[in-house]
Formats: structure tokens, sequence, C-alpha cells
């Protein structure tokens, strides 16, 4: 059930050696490589004014202490629920205590 799946191995017959390259005395006109050109983009480059980038970094820091609030929060709500669940333990202790003396 664990064990990997490979895929089939590969059955293409192994390449065959090529014909030497026989070498004349004449000489050889050949062009040159043509020199590859970047691809254009439609995209608009982004620019970062003095502003935009002001801008960039409050939304940051606004994100940074939304998450630290929220974060903070969940922490408090853990906290608190476990300060009501120690005081129930407390109390049903000091009942049970009582309910066993009266017996």
């Amino acid at each position: 059930m664990f064990t990997p799946k490979y895929p089939p191995q590969d059955t293409a017959p192994p390449a065959t050696a090529t014909a030497p390259t026989v070498y004349t005395s004449a000489p050889v006109q050949s062009t040159p490589a043509p020199v590859p050109v970047a691809p254009t983009s439609n995209r608009p480059t982004v620019q970062l004014t003095p502003c935009s980038a002001l801008a960039l970094a409050a939304g940051g820091g606004a994100v940074v202490l939304v998450v630290g609030a929220v974060l903070v929060s969940m922490l408090l709500a853990v906290a608190i629920t476990g300060v009501s669940v120690a005081v129930v333990a407390v109390v049903l202790r000091s009942m049970v205590k009582d309910f066993n003396n009266h017996r």
C-alpha cells in the first residue's frame, strides 16, 4: 500500500553513433547565430514613489497591528476559559467535600 510506484522503464533503443565529420580545406561561409530578443510585456512596470512607499509601509503596519490584536484576543480568550474551568473545579470540589461531610 505504501510502496512507491515508479513509471515504466524507457524501452526506446539507444541512439546510434553519428558518422564522423569530414573536414575540407575549403573556407565555409557561416552566418552568425541570431541574438535572442527578450519578450516584451504589455503589463506596466510598478514604480514606487515616496508617497506610495509610505502608503505601503502604513498598510503593512496596519496588517501587523490587526493580526497582533487578533492573536492577543485569542490568547486572552484561552486564558479566561482556563481560569473559569479552574474556578468551576474548585467549586465542585468544595461541594463534593461538603456533601461527603454531611453524610
